[in-house]
């Protein structure tokens, strides 16, 4: 049992307590409020002078997959070998000893959607997963959360590479319909079998893999940067009646009143560092700024390891430097990508009863000398500077 004292709670719930108190008993939160009664043998916090937060969730990063300060060895985030493998897992290619997971601990964020990147046009399932603990199995909250696809440069040149299809953003857009169909067909013979196996057709694990995504238990998490491909990955959206967030998102400021319309969410980023590539060339601050207010729910992300994960208050500061509200851009870190991801009944607000994930900063996580004193992951003391 943790008991939190004095401090300016930051509830993401559009409230601030000034000097407020929050309890913690078996990972969750208990009590939110003012001079709570100190329970037998809780762990004291002082908060005085400080601010809480709720634990920061990067709603698309690579973390684990990619990993610190090596090589080949380490990169498990892309498997060049097929456009289409909606089959991997995340989970299967993580490694939680890494040091990037000490980085975002002691960096405040406190869980993160992580996964396959866009060198194949179906890439494979994307995890939620808290940044703390021993082994991946304890750190999962959702194994298999949404379905990594990608359009654009990356499925081009990779492909084009090794001289094959998809060489083009016709034959991207192809490779996908085509296994949505195959999917699609494979899920009406499943139906039409019913209890009988001798009608049943042969297993196919990719198939299996995209059935949640045209049942639209996930989603598909689409890269996507210029605003060609986000229209062509609504365009297929639409046409299978899939469920979808748009990832990067660069050139959304300027299709905004398309995608307020289409009712999508947006995941925005990597923005801060160099254009490396064409289709990055109108990259700004100001897209999470001018999607926020055309009423588009956004997601500010690190893309970890692109921008290193604990660096993702910095990217939220940078959006309030090009004009995003500064309480806009704290929830676009904590509550809009819980909200997103679909996590936000457990994470992304300070609120009785769910997760307890919380962060205890000297100074505002927005301002760049504010440090990280205390992370608490799943009520347990993560980090205590």
């Amino acid at each position: 049992m943790i008991l939190i004292q004095n401090a300016t709670i930051y509830t993401m719930e559009d409230t601030v307590i000034e000097k407020g108190d929050v309890l913690v008993d078996e990972g969750k939160i208990k009590e939110i409020g003012e001079n709570i009664t100190v329970p037998e043998g809780a762990t004291l916090i002082n908060g005085e002078g400080k601010m809480l937060f709720p634990g920061m969730i990067d709603a698309h990063s690579h973390l684990g997959l990619f990993e610190h300060a090596i090589g080949f060895e380490g990169a498990d985030v892309n498997e060049m070998t097929d456009p289409s493998t909606p089959h991997l897992r995340a989970i299967d290619g993580i490694n939680p000893m890494d040091k990037t997971f000490t980085d975002a601990v002691e960096g405040g964020i406190t869980s993160t959607a992580t996964g396959p990147g866009s060198a194949n046009v179906i890439g494979g399932q994307f995890a939620v997963i808290k940044t703390y603990g021993d082994f991946i199995d304890e750190m999962i909250i959702d194994p298999c959360n949404a379905m990594k696809i990608a359009f654009g440069e990356n499925p081009k040149r990779v492909y084009a590479e090794k001289k094959k299809s998809p060489m083009t953003r016709m034959a991207t857009a192809a490779v996908l319909r085509e296994n949505l169909f195959k999917a699609k067909a494979y899920m009406e013979k499943k139906e039409e079998a019913g209890l009988d196996q001798s009608k049943m057709p042969a297993y196919d694990m990719k198939m299996e893999a995209l059935l949640p995504v045209l049942e639209r238990k996930i989603p598909l998490k689409a890269h996507a940067h210029r605003a060609d491909d986000i229209l062509t990955a609504i365009r297929i959206a639409k046409e299978f009646n899939v469920k979808m967030t748009l990832e990067h998102c660069t050139e959304g400021h300027l299709i905004a009143d398309v995608i307020k319309k289409e009712g999508l969410s947006a995941v925005v980023g990597p923005s801060f560092g160099h254009s490396t590539k064409f289709e990055l060339k109108n990259k700004t601050f100001d897209t999470p700024r001018v999607l926020n207010e055309a009423g588009v729910k956004v997601a500010i992300m690190t893309d970890h390891p692109v921008i290193p994960i604990e660096s993702l208050p910095m990217a939220a500061a940078l959006a309030v430097k090009s004009g995003m509200k500064e309480m806009e851009a704290l929830k676009a870190i904590t509550i809009y990508p819980a909200e997103i991801i679909g996590m936000d009944h457990r994470m992304g607000s300070i609120k009785v009863g769910k997760d307890a994930d919380l962060v205890l900063w000297d100074k505002s996580p927005l301002d760049l000398q504010s440090k990280v004193d205390v992370t608490i992951i799943d009520g347990k003391i993560a980090f205590q500077r």
